[in-house]
């Protein structure tokens, strides 16, 4: 079998993280694409030059997701393809069913809502062709629920659940973040809350949390797979709410005042906007920090029938925090390339990776992670 990996968009903002993870952690070889060809080309350089010369095996090649062709991806000479570009809000199946049919494995970092949630109609074609295909192989959902499976196992039952990222000001914007986000912002997101399930307006039900090693932070309701996944998975009998938040008040409180005209039916979507806003959202670069967080909390019934809250809590310093969406996808990598991973089908990666597989991608990075449980009625 090939040791090569295919990553999409391998020059991205969150690809050239996961490349250099691949490169620093694996022997795996490592075939940067995009449509840029001089871009990957370069980040390609800069890999072979780095001080893992002799391991780094990094390659460039030009891919069009949208017009690629399953044999220029068989003669890539990988055996499983990543898509780190999206964009997966509004997006198609092209890619994936491209790299289906030329019989090898895909796995992308999509937190698109649709997008997961229509993932498993390919499923028949994943089997016929003996392959994986997996999606949201990033912190939502592969790791909000891995942390979620730890979090609660033996429980007799779960009420709520609370999952918040909040990412550092200083973290890298790209344009394809800021769209994913401004297309809910102000639109009705479906949510399970209070037992029913509700339409509140995205970037709304904002609070502001006390996140640990972080201080307080305002977050609001993101429209993620989760919001869809967690209430099944885990017979949630209350609320199962997925926010995210900016660091610094002015920018996330003025998002929360731009989603008024969508809101009020003036303006379909902010999404148009994304360029404004990402360039309004630099000029604070600054201020702030480059510490971001990610906290997933749930309370229920542990096994002895007693009230129980349990809360897992990451940190991440000194500006790893964008590394955390790929470590779930690099696992699942590491997951096939040893054959631990050898279920065939199109599968949303959600209680698919143990908890303990991704924190071991920890590693490198200055992340940290704890668990604190508190039993009310002791």
């Amino acid at each position: 079998m090939s040791t090569g990996v295919l990553v999409i968009g391998g020059a991205g903002t969150f690809g050239r993280r996961l490349v250099r993870g691949l490169i620093a952690t694996t022997d795996l070889d490592v075939v940067i694409a995009g449509r840029e060809i001089e871009r990957v080309t370069a980040f390609a350089d800069e890999m072979r030059a780095g001080r893992r010369a002799n391991r780094a095996r990094a390659r460039a090649l030009r891919v069009d997701a949208n017009t690629v062709a399953p044999d220029q991806l068989r003669r890539s000479g990988t055996f499983v393809v990543v898509d780190a570009a999206g964009p997966f809000q509004g997006g198609d199946y092209r890619l994936t069913k491209a790299v289906i049919a030329a019989g090898l494995h895909y796995i992308d970092l999509a937190d698109a809502r649709d997008f997961v949630a229509g993932f498993p109609h390919l499923d028949p074609a994943a089997r016929k062709a003996g392959v994986v295909a997996l999606t949201g192989a990033s912190s939502t959902p592969a790791l909000s629920n891995a942390a979620l499976d730890r979090l609660t196992a033996g429980w007799r039952g779960i009420d709520t659940v609370e999952i918040a990222i909040s990412p550092g000001n200083r973290a890298p914007r790209g344009l394809a973040v800021v769209r994913s986000i401004l297309s809910y912002t102000g639109r009705p997101v479906r949510v399970f809350h209070e037992g029913h399930w509700v339409s509140r307006p995205g970037w709304g039900m904002t609070t502001r949390r006390t996140m640990r090693g972080l201080g307080k932070r305002w977050i609001s309701l993101c429209d993620a797979p989760d919001l869809d996944i967690v209430p099944q998975r885990f017979g949630v009998r209350r609320s199962a709410v997925f926010r995210a938040g900016l660091e610094l008040s002015i920018l996330h409180l003025g998002l929360l005042a731009a989603s008024l005209p969508v809101r009020l039916g003036l303006l379909p979507s902010l999404a148009p906007f994304s360029r404004l806003f990402r360039n309004a959202a630099d000029l604070f670069t600054p201020f702030g920090t480059d510490c971001g967080g990610m906290v997933v909390t749930a309370t229920g019934l542990a096994a002895d029938g007693e009230p129980i809250r349990s809360t897992w809590t990451l940190v991440a310093e000194a500006g790893d925090g964008p590394f955390i969406p790929t470590l779930p996808a690099l696992a699942a990598i590491r997951a096939l390339a040893d054959g631990r991973l050898n279920r065939t089908g199109a599968i949303v990666c959600a209680g698919l990776l143990d908890f303990d597989a991704i924190e071991r991608e920890f590693a490198p990075y200055r992340i940290t992670s704890h668990i604190e449980t508190e039993r009310p009625n002791r």
